[in-house]
């Protein structure tokens, strides 16, 4: 018997810069790390500083972001002993949907995570980019349901070979089904997309769920360019 054969378990993936808006479509990066999720953000305030534009103004928090919780509960049950876990990375979901027996998948993202570059880049390790079609080719899920942000860059036929291959559908938050039972949800701040001073509304958006949670990998990061030094400054443009 598949994993599809087996009682429908949704895990709920999503992604914090579901709720961001920005200019610079291309600030962001695959990898992750100390210096994409920190020190890169320091450089960028450094060098838009020195052009005179400040880089706090080029990030803007959607006003559905304090309305999001109460909206998931009109098409979502969240069953008794249901599992919440926060990271910074995306990547993370892989593992919970595998651990969690979850066999459907409802992304809320700015991005896909299908992979990018066709099905080739399902043959590479697990990643903030890839983990869903990872998901789907290694057939630890059949259903993939993909709820864009209003924000975002991409469009569904950029993944059109992906899209061929596998169960996936492309959805607004009001098309969605009602009644789903979620047996597991994560919520990944994205900190190599999502600037640093936006981490307190995270925390906020974390508590408004009302539901205790499982912090993995993802501090609270500093954010003071005020106070920086010079050798901290040449540290950051080195980034």
């Amino acid at each position: 018997m598949s994993r599809g054969d087996i009682m429908k378990r949704t895990l709920l993936s999503v992604d914090w810069d579901y709720f961001i808006y920005t200019q610079k479509e291309n600030w962001g990066s695959y990898t992750e790390n100390i210096d994409t999720t920190v020190n890169l953000w320091y450089k960028r305030y450094i060098l838009s500083k020195a052009q005179g534009v400040n880089i706090q103004d080029s990030f803007k928090l959607s006003p559905e972001v304090n309305t999001f919780w109460e909206k998931i509960k009109e098409h979502f049950i969240f069953v008794k002993d249901i599992r919440v876990y926060v990271s910074d990375s995306h990547a993370l979901s892989y593992d919970i949907a595998v651990n969690q027996d979850c066999n459907i998948v409802y992304l809320f993202d700015a991005h896909s995570d299908l992979g990018y570059g066709g099905l080739s880049s399902l043959d590479f390790e697990v990643n903030c980019a890839n983990w869903l079609g990872k998901l789907l080719k290694d057939r630890q899920v059949n259903e993939a349901n993909i709820i864009y942000s209003p924000h975002t860059a991409e469009k569904p036929e950029y993944f059109r070979q992906i899209n061929k291959t596998f169960n996936i559908r492309y959805l607004s938050l009001n098309e969605l089904d009602i009644d789903t039972e979620v047996y597991a949800v994560h919520i990944c701040r994205s900190g190599a997309w999502v600037p640093p001073w936006l981490d307190e509304k995270f925390n906020q958006f974390i508590n408004a769920l009302g539901i205790s949670f499982e912090m993995i990998n993802c501090p609270m990061r500093e954010w003071d360019p005020v106070h920086m030094s010079f050798s901290d400054q040449v540290k950051y443009l080195l980034a």
